[in-house]
C-alpha cells in the first residue's frame, strides 16, 4: 500500500486589499494541490481560511490606511494541515477570539444579522484554534483534520 503524500511546509503572503484574500486562497490551494483534496476538503480550507482572512482584511487593518501584510503558513502533520496567520494589524477585542455564537435566523429577512457567522464556522470546522498578540504581531493558529496521515501500525 502507497504511503499518503506528507506535504512540504509552505507560506503564502499578501497585502491586506480588497483582492487579498482571493489571492491568498488561490495561493493556498495551489499549494495543497499535490495532496489530492476532494472537493469537501478544499472548501473547508476556502471556507475556514477565508472568514479568518477576512476578519483580517475588514477588522485589523483600517479602511483608510494602506494595507498591511498578512502571513500563511501551512504545515501537513500526521493529525492534518496546520495553520499559523499573522498580521500586523490591530489586535483582537479583549486579546481573545470572540466566542462565535450561533446567530438566530429564524427572524424577518430585514432582521438578520449581518455578521457574526464568520467566528463561529471557524470554530466548528478547525480545531485547536489560538490566538495571541506578541508585540505589534496578531498570529492566529488552527488545525483543519483534513489530509490526515494514519500513524504506522
Amino acid at each position: 500500500m502507497d504511503e499518503p503524500i506528507m506535504l512540504a511546509p509552505f507560506d503564502v503572503s499578501v497585502i491586506s486589499s480588497e483582492h487579498a484574500v482571493r489571492d491568498a486562497l488561490r495561493d493556498v490551494i495551489h499549494g495543497l494541490g499535490p495532496l489530492g483534496l476532494d472537493i469537501e476538503e478544499v472548501g473547508t480550507v476556502e471556507l475556514v481560511l477565508a472568514e479568518a482572512l477576512n476578519n483580517i482584511v475588514e477588522h485589523a487593518y483600517p479602511p483608510d490606511a494602506q494595507g498591511g501584510p498578512i502571513h500563511v503558513t501551512c504545515r501537513h502533520r500526521q493529525k492534518g494541515l496546520f495553520f499559523t496567520i499573522r498580521d500586523r494589524g490591530k489586535a483582537m477585542p479583549d486579546g481573545q477570539i470572540p466566542l462565535g455564537m450561533v446567530q438566530d435566523v429564524n427572524v424577518d429577512v430585514m432582521d438578520m444579522p449581518e455578521g457574526g457567522f464568520g467566528w463561529f464556522m471557524i470554530r466548528d470546522l478547525a480545531k485547536d484554534v489560538a490566538y495571541q498578540r506578541q508585540g505589534c504581531e496578531n498570529e492566529l493558529q488552527l488545525r483543519l483534520a483534513i489530509a490526515v496521515r494514519r500513524a504506522p501500525p
